[in-house]
């Protein structure tokens, strides 16, 4: 997968703890793909499975909230799809 590289943040399902790491991902409007590289040395994509989870992604310089499901593909392939929250709104006078 080409494209870019951001920094999604998220908490572990178990461990209730906050973690960082950089992917690569695409963007088409408010939907983020991401390709997990080599998931099967990964533990991290494992919190998106079943209903997804909360996701944050460092976009554009700033920070977009979203809902990323992990789904397992042919050959042992990860993706995870991220749907964008609104932004919030802007205080312009």
């Amino acid at each position: 997968m080409r494209g870019r590289l951001t920094v999604v943040t998220y908490t572990g399902r178990r461990s209730g703890r906050s973690f960082s790491t950089p992917v690569a991902y695409q963007r088409a409007t408010d939907v983020v793909t991401i390709a997990v590289a080599m998931p099967e040395r990964k533990l991290w994509w494992r919190n998106f499975t079943g209903e997804g989870w909360p996701i944050v992604l460092d976009l554009d310089g700033s920070e977009r909230a979203g809902h990323g499901v992990a789904r397992v593909e042919g050959k042992g392939r990860v993706t995870i799809t991220v749907r964008l929250d609104e932004p919030p709104a802007s205080n312009s006078r």
